[in-house]
């Protein structure tokens, strides 16, 4: 299975939607932030691996402790993972911190920033 086929596609999705919602309703971690999004997820074509990029919105410290209760409850998520997706191997999990929706949310408040000073210059 190539990297980019449909496939890998669909699964790369279903596994996203299943950590999320194994994030949100099982995972009690007291340090993983209840604000924590899965953003994407990258399974390897040969199921063996898959990376998990995840976005907390908090503070430094809040993310490197969701990312500590993550990486802990990897073997969980994992068994929980095999128990709710049926594929011929359930992947090595690895959470990678993205911060993709943290700087978007900032790109939008200097450009909202801006379009104001030019409406009251105008």
């Amino acid at each position: 299975m190539r990297k980019n086929s449909i496939k890998n596609t669909r699964i790369n999705g279903e596994v996203q939607k299943e950590i999320s919602n194994i994030l949100r309703n099982e995972v009690k971690d007291p340090r993983i932030h209840p604000m924590t999004s899965v953003v994407a997820v990258e399974v390897a074509p040969d199921l063996k691996s898959a990376k998990i990029y995840v976005s907390v919105l908090g503070s430094e410290q809040e993310k490197a402790d969701t990312l500590k209760g993550l990486k802990s409850a990897a073997g969980v998520i994992r068994s929980k993972l095999a128990r709710s997706i049926n594929l011929r191997n359930t992947p090595e999990l690895t959470f990678i911190m993205d911060s993709s929706i943290e700087y978007g949310v900032n790109m939008t408040s200097m450009i909202d920033k801006i379009t104001k000073k030019d409406d009251e210059i105008e």
